[in-house]
């Protein structure tokens, strides 16, 4: 599918795993989403645009590859996506981060925002979302509806696990942005999860219930 790329990295899949199993804690639970976050975030920032900057190595002058434009921004949708940020300040330091509060009502399953800030000029940013999970895909279309209003134009959404209606959801109201898939999960249960899922990405993250 155009813009749509599933992460087939055996290094991914594997902690992809490790993160599914009941037994797993949430230390390391947690540090599993930073690890499977940068191995993915290497592929999704792949096309970030460079300059050729003038270094002066060790040996001699020479003409060098740098990342060019406006600092990348990173935007979490809360409270799962937070997860992930470190992955993409990994990467890239001097991204910038903004936030999207959106809760999902517990009977309709549609998303309600409680909190929107993002970096200044986000329009001359490439702007990635991060979320562990992508279920019916409502969070994440109305995260990348909030981005557009503000002026966001060159956006990428990041998941650990997809389910398909939220994958078909996300392309049908967004078919401009890249979507980036650790694994694509069977389907939603009556209750909207993701199955086989890995259980609630944000009560395990932070040890909550």
């Amino acid at each position: 599918m155009e813009n749509v790329f599933v992460m087939d990295h055996p290094l991914i899949q594997h902690k992809i795993s490790m993160l599914r199993d009941i037994n797993t804690g949430t230390n390391e639970f947690r540090r599993l989403v930073e690890e499977i976050g940068i191995l993915m975030g290497y592929e999704a920032l792949r096309d970030l645009p460079t300059e050729e900057v003038d270094i002066t190595t060790p040996i001699e002058k020479c003409k060098a590859a740098m990342i060019s434009g406006k600092k990348l921004a990173v935007i979490p949708v809360l409270r799962a996506g937070l997860g992930m940020v470190n992955s993409i300040l990994t990467l890239v330091p001097s991204a910038k981060v903004g936030h999207i509060g959106l809760y999902r009502d517990p009977v309709t399953h549609e998303p309600h925002e409680y909190y929107c800030k993002l970096p200044e000029s986000i329009g001359d940013r490439i702007a990635v979302v991060v979320d562990p999970m992508l279920a019916t895909g409502g969070s994440a279309s109305a995260a990348v509806d909030f981005i557009k209003q503000k002026g966001g134009k060159n956006i990428k959404f990041m998941c650990i696990i997809a389910a398909p209606v939220g994958l078909e959801k996300l392309r049908k109201d967004h078919p401009d942005i890249q979507i980036y898939i650790g694994h694509m999960d069977r389907e939603l249960n009556e209750n909207a999860y993701i199955c086989p899922g890995l259980g609630d990405a944000g009560d395990r993250i932070f040890g909550t219930k």
